[in-house]
């Protein structure tokens, strides 16, 4: 195609984290720009955040009910091409639905939906769209991610026996939702949140990880899940042990009320060969280790990775690569899609997670959720 591809945006107004990391992640490979959008649940602001970031008036619309229909009315070669949905978990389902229905491809935040049965649904009116739906499990777009994947498909590690996993931050440590702190407050909400608070949140992230790097699905889980802030209903921590498919074992543990933990994102994976380490805050280092050889560190464009991870290493050797390139390549390797798909070509298996990603991350929430209420009795993933 010889023009960007035209992104609409639910949510992600004025003082948004996410959505300006979404706007910038779309737009670091000059495939995408953003053209129109809904950006809060109030049209005022929602008009003031679209003027304050460039855009006409006219396309700055109060609702996505609105923002969709009138897309949809204007000719093809000026409509949005796809929705970026960017809100809290309780608005993912409603845009996303609504947005497909209508003939449009989607790209949403995680968890994809409030509900189990939401997400099981969405997969469905994806499946009967035919239209390309991306969820942003960003973590995945790293360069060295793909390596680790890439190593363990092509047999290097062996067998697969014992996975580590974490994801540690301290930001709830105290009562924060009870302050003006807006993103703290809708996450320990269930009404906005859904069943899983850290899980969800955080949660969903080591799932994915896990699965997407050993290319194993996790088969079962006992979840000893902790609510300590005051008055929290929902879980803020976890620890959790896990049975692969292939019979591997592993642990997960998630907290955002480790005090003094920023966003500490970490995985290990032991086969009979060797093993792998990353780290998202040294997002620079894959370590592997060896039964005769010496420890071995690759780096984002370094010495001998393998082209799924040159693919998407966009600067040389030696410079630092993290999150907005991360969660660039998700942008990116759905806009290729798109338009691969928009040129009549197909592309079997893309590379960014799906509603089927989407799925699982429901289940792993909703099985966590059961195997705490049993006393962390071992609960499969549906």
């Amino acid at each position: 195609m010889n023009r960007k591809l035209r992104m609409g945006m639910v949510g992600g107004g004025l003082g948004s984290f996410i959505g300006d990391v979404h706007r910038k992640a779309a737009g670091i490979d000059g495939m995408i720009e953003l053209v129109c959008g809904a950006f809060s649940s109030t049209a005022e602001k929602s008009i003031t955040s679209g003027k304050a970031l460039g855009l006409d008036e006219s396309r700055c619309y109060g609702n996505f009910e609105e923002m969709i229909q009138k897309e949809k009315e204007l000719p093809e070669d000026v409509r949005m091409d796809f929705v970026a949905i960017v809100t809290p978990n309780y608005m993912h389902f409603p845009p996303a639905k609504m947005a497909l229905e209508h003939g449009f491809h989607v790209v949403c935040d995680k968890p994809v939906t409030l509900t189990l049965d939401e997400a099981q649904a969405l997969q469905k009116v994806v499946d009967k769209s035919g239209k390309l739906f991306a969820l942003t499990h960003n973590y995945t777009g790293n360069s060295l991610v793909k390596q680790a994947k890439a190593m363990v498909a092509k047999g290097e590690l062996g067998t697969i026996r014992k996975i580590q996993a974490q994801y540690l931050q301290g930001w709830l440590s105290t009562s924060l939702e009870k302050t003006e702190q807006k993103q703290a407050a809708w996450r320990v909400d269930p009404k906005r949140s859904g069943i899983g608070g850290a899980l969800g949140d955080i949660g969903t992230h080591a799932e994915n990880l896990i699965e997407y790097i050993t290319g194993l699905r996790i088969k079962e889980i006992a979840a000893d899940l902790g609510r300590f802030g005051e008055g929290r209903v929902l879980d803020d921590d976890g620890n959790m042990l896990i049975r692969m498919e292939n019979g591997a074992k592993g642990t997960i543990s998630i907290s955002q009320i480790a005090l003094g933990e920023e966003n500490n994102l970490g995985i290990k994976v032991y086969g009979t060969k060797g093993s792998l380490e990353w780290h998202q805050e040294n997002p620079n280092e894959l370590i592997t280790r060896w039964l005769e050889e010496p420890k071995k560190v690759y780096t984002p464009n370094g010495n001998n990775l393998y082209p799924e991870a040159l693919a998407v290493s966009r600067i040389p050797a030696g410079h630092p690569e993290g999150y907005l390139e991360a969660f660039a390549t998700i942008y990116k390797n759905f806009a290729m899609h798109l338009v691969a798909v928009n040129q009549g070509q197909n592309i079997e298996k893309p590379d960014y997670p799906t509603i089927e990603d989407g799925v699982r991350g429901m289940q792993f929430i909703y099985a966590a959720v059961e195997s705490d209420k049993n006393n962390a009795a071992w609960t499969k993933l549906s």
